[in-house]
């Protein structure tokens, strides 16, 4: 199972690692923390020494009631980032996080090699279309409404039957519009209850039907730090215990903020799938 990141096949089959770098102001765990050029990369540096394959660079926050930004100031937040990380670590596969067409046209010719959109093209009617002109891999996302009004769309009748085939739906419709290489990632923490995130994650191997790679999505989100009475900053435990879940039942990418620790997990798994 490999994808193609702008001519670098990457093979899905072992699990692979995707660094957050958000450069938000009001990200729920690293909001404004990456600003200055130095940090930013140092932190991408740090994560890519610690095994992240990729880096997902976020400059619209999706947490619930965030801040609505312009596209203009999105693009001003991501452009200058995704160029600055390639003339210092030009291998890097950048991962743009965006729902607009328009940003992952400009941040895919700046460089970058994946789309991660969390509306998987409901949002932006151009989005499909222009990711398969662009030619690059497409992280499709579940989730009901947009980020301000998904927290009030958490009704269902059967969870996961629901999940699989809103990715039915919208697979087809991006097979369409020529995109080869796809990865549904089934949105954990939007349009979903904690009790509803973990139903999810019990069932997540019922997803592998539809025979496309699995990103989760769990680092220090609300439903581990919620379920363990602390916040974010004290969620990386719960978190990786969260991840060997997601291994074993069908993960092949782990978006997350720490990458040392979720490393170790994956090594982990590896050595136990020897036997």
């Amino acid at each position: 199972m490999t994808i193609n990141c702008k001519g670098q096949l990457v093979d899905l089959s072992t699990p692979k690692v995707m660094g957050i770098l958000n450069v938000t102001p009001d990200s729920f765990f690293d909001g404004g923390k990456h600003k200055e050029t130095s940090d930013i990369l140092k932190q991408v540096e740090k994560m890519l020494q610690e095994g992240a394959t990729f880096i997902d660079i976020g400059g619209y926050s999706s947490r619930p009631n965030a801040d609505d930004v312009s596209e203009g100031e999105e693009l001003n937040r991501v452009i200058p980032i995704i160029e600055l990380i390639l003339k210092h670590f030009p291998k890097t596969l950048i991962s743009i996080d965006t729902f607009r067409s328009q940003v992952a046209k400009q941040s895919v010719e700046s460089g970058a090699a994946l789309v991660n959109d969390i509306s998987a093209g409901k949002l932006d009617d151009n989005m499909l279309s222009t990711v398969g002109k662009l030619g690059v891999p497409y992280i499709m996302m579940h989730m009901k409404g947009n980020p301000n009004t998904m927290q009030t769309l958490t009704q269902y009748d059967d969870l996961a039957k629901e999940v699989i085939a809103y990715f039915a739906e919208r697979i087809a419709a991006a097979h369409k519009e020529k995109i080869n290489d796809i990865i549904i990632d089934p949105g954990f923490g939007f349009s979903k209850t904690l009790e509803q995130n973990f139903e999810l994650m019990h069932k997540l191997e019922l997803l592998e039907l539809i025979d496309k790679p699995i990103l989760a999505g769990i680092s220090r989100k609300s439903m581990i730090y919620k379920t363990l009475n602390t916040t974010p900053q004290f969620a990386l435990n719960g978190t990786t215990a969260l991840h060997m879940v997601s291994l074993q039942k069908g993960a092949s990418i782990l978006r997350v903020h720490d990458v040392q620790e979720v490393m170790e997990c994956v090594t982990l798994f590896n050595q136990l799938n020897t036997y």
